[in-house]
């Protein structure tokens, strides 16, 4: 049905989102075409590697504050740590309210 030109159409919100495609391959391909499929997450588009039935990974780029700390780091870390548990620089935890609002949820 044509309508006339000077009508007004109205779309509903979610038409007009963007619409972000997933792609979903199996590990063979992935395992084929690495550097292809790492570009794509790279430029934003969400990758699924398949694995059997019921086995599936999100690849997802890695940020600088989620990057992994050397095992020096690691230790380092754990060492001031004990350090401020030493010099009692500790806060007592007593139920599940407490850790929740330590995390800030």
């Amino acid at each position: 049905m044509l309508q006339p030109q000077n009508s007004i159409t109205f779309v509903p919100v979610w038409y007009t989102k963007k619409i972000t495609a997933m792609t979903i391959i199996s590990s063979r391909e992935f395992r084929e075409k690495q550097k292809h499929y790492l570009d794509r997450v790279d430029n934003g588009e969400q990758i699924v590697i398949q694995r059997k039935r019921n086995r599936s990974y999100k690849l997802v780029p890695v940020t600088k504050e989620e990057t992994l700390m050397t095992e020096e780091e690691f230790f380092a870390k754990i060492d001031h740590s004990l350090q401020q548990a030493k010099e009692g620089k500790t806060k007592l935890i007593s139920d599940s309210f407490e850790i929740e609002k330590l995390l800030g949820f």
